[in-house]
């Protein structure tokens, strides 16, 4: 006589978990993919918008549909919002750098086209992985903004996005020039402990829209501070000759 033996509770309660632990993401990966996505997309976008803003924008509907496609699956639904809040920022930029990119006082507000759905969905507690990464990437970019307007880059700004690439070369040195003024590290000691305590407050967090939050502020920070680096080394170079 076969003896089977039926699962106890405490059984049933250790597969569940198991089989949740294995469908849900682990936050750390939407850490790296929120800092991927906020850092190297936007190389590509960069020269795409100027030659072909509507090519952009197009992409922009594609990156939407394939977040919808993935939201309707069960397992992939956290990588659907996580797009999604991607394919929010990638529209903003390719409307902004597009068609207004000589306004910088219109960069933040276009930037933030998406916030007030945002603000609804995390009333509902909807799609929170996104809308993490949404916020963070737009934190950061208003960080960023106030810093131009801080060391007083604005007035090149516009003129660099109306001139030619032969003649924004000039006008980018002068830019740079403002890196190394005292207002300026004034302005990167003050701002740079803000955006790394966010970053550190969200990963302290269990949830994993607050690493995709986290992801996003530093990989903003880290896409500045890499700027900042270069141009103030090609600066020095050229004062050397």
């Amino acid at each position: 006589m076969v003896v089977t033996s039926r699962p106890t509770a405490d059984t049933l309660v250790r597969l569940l978990s198991r089989d949740m632990a294995l469908s849900t993401p682990r936050p750390w990966v939407k850490l790296w993919a929120a800092a991927f996505l906020v850092s190297v997309p936007v190389f590509v976008q960069a020269p795409l918008v100027r030659l072909c803003p509507e090519a952009s924008l197009l992409i922009s509907l594609i990156w939407f549909a394939i977040a919808g496609l993935l939201q309707r699956q069960p397992r992939w639904q956290s990588w659907g919002d996580l797009l999604q809040g991607f394919a929010w920022s990638w529209l903003a930029g390719s409307i902004y750098w597009g068609w207004l990119r000589w306004e910088p006082y219109l960069h933040l507000p276009v930037e933030a086209i998406a916030l007030p759905l945002v603000i609804v969905g995390l009333r509902r507690q909807q799609g929170l992985v996104g809308h993490g990464f949404y916020l963070g990437s737009l934190i950061g970019t208003a960080v960023t903004d106030g810093y131009f307007y801080w060391i007083g880059a604005v007035p090149f700004w516009r003129e660099i996005a109306r001139s030619s690439p032969t003649e924004a070369l000039p006008l980018a040195q002068q830019a740079i020039a403002c890196l190394q003024s005292p207002t300026a590290l004034v302005g990167a000691i003050v701002l740079i402990p803000l955006l790394c305590g966010a970053g550190v407050w969200a990963l302290r967090q269990p949830r994993p829209a607050h690493w995709a939050f986290a992801g996003a502020v530093l990989g903003t920070l880290l896409v500045d501070a890499l700027f900042g680096l270069v141009a103030v080394s090609d600066r020095l170079s050229l004062t050397q000759l």
